[in-house]
């Protein structure tokens, strides 16, 4: 049976323009507006996000962090060797935070079980202090927060995307009441997100990072969720699971090095969808983080959007000996918090 999907964007996302040749082009949400227009799902229903305020990012985010924000405003601005910032950048990460605060407004709200904001500039490398990684604030944790202002006890972040979520990670660090579970190429960009990194003092046992070497397939991320993400979730019982939805672990990816294909992005998604219809009353949110391939991210995106509108994918099965590996060192940091 179908189900609406409210899906979050706006036209200030195609104004943020990192330069020529940067891998974060407004190609990528272009072409991806295009692939679902030309491949169109009756259940979606598009609307335009307001702009986070300033409250709702201050949440996250350091008061010294929110100056240097500010003053990106109507500027060229280079933060790092990686992300840059056009005239129209600071809107366009007000809107892609205001997007996903929306997101988790109208699910929780009950007006959609659930919604996916395709926004750019992604957000996950922000740090609550620091821009880097293509990224200015951080959607999720901006998200996550305001799921929590709005009465939600318990918030899982899934992080798929290839690289590691480090700003997300560290927002929630020493909380319990957010659960940061990711699967990434590890070792690559940022450097973060070893097995070991399971979080400290209220958040302890509360971080759950399964790091993969490059070349792992659909069945390997298979392996990640059953034997670590999904009864790890079920214990914690989140009201809500938010996801950052990065498609460069696609087998097309020109940045990442994994063998993932959208039919492995949809049985992810398919994974969330059933936990969130067992312990979240539904409520189910993706947030586009990183993806590079310009026929793979489209593909990807509307395979999950199908997900979220009714359709189930299954994971292959054949996971490899090195991925095992990798979830053997995961289960054992995190056997002291957790039933693995």
């Amino acid at each position: 049976m179908s189900s609406p999907v409210l899906v979050l964007t706006h036209p200030l996302f195609l104004e943020h323009q990192p330069g020529r040749g940067h891998p974060e082009s407004p190609l990528r949400l272009s072409r991806t507006l295009d692939y679902l227009e030309q491949h169109r799902l009756p259940t979606l229903e598009f609307k335009a996000p307001r702009l986070a305020r300033p409250d709702e990012i201050a949440r996250v985010h350091e008061p010294e962090l929110l100056e240097e924000f500010a003053g990106l405003a109507g500027g060229h601005v280079a933060i790092d060797v990686d992300t840059f910032a056009s005239p129209s950048t600071h809107g366009a990460a007000l809107a892609a935070a205001g997007a996903s605060i929306e997101a988790v407004e109208a699910v929780l709200g009950g007006t959609y079980r659930t919604a996916f904001a395709l926004v750019r500039p992604p957000g996950h490398h922000a740090e609550p202090n620091k821009m880097m990684g293509f990224c200015f604030l951080n959607n999720a944790a901006v998200a996550a927060e305001a799921a929590r202002t709005l009465g939600a006890a318990r918030v899982l972040i899934l992080d798929w995307d290839v690289h590691h979520g480090n700003g997300t990670q560290a927002a929630f660090w020493e909380r319990g009441d957010v659960l940061y579970q990711s699967v990434h190429q590890f070792p690559f960009y940022p450097g973060t997100g070893a097995s070991h990194e399971t979080g400290e003092r209220a958040g302890a046992g509360y971080t759950v990072n399964v790091p993969f070497p490059a070349g792992r397939t659909d069945a390997d991320l298979g392996a990640a969720f059953h034997e670590i993400f999904l009864p790890v979730a079920q214990a914690f019982r989140p009201d809500l699971i938010i996801v950052s939805a990065g498609f460069d672990a696609h087998e097309d990816d020109p940045l990442g090095g994994m063998l993932a294909t959208e039919r492995g992005f949809a049985a992810m998604c398919s994974a969330l969808k059933s936990l969130a219809d067992e312990v979240a009353g539904g409520r189910l949110v993706l947030l586009l983080e990183g993806g590079y391939s310009l026929l793979g991210l489209p593909r990807s995106v509307h395979a999950c959007l199908e997900v979220m509108a009714g359709r189930r994918d299954d994971f292959p099965r054949g996971a490899s000996r090195d991925a095992m590996k990798a979830i053997e060192g995961s289960r054992e940091a995190l056997k002291a918090y957790w039933k693995l």
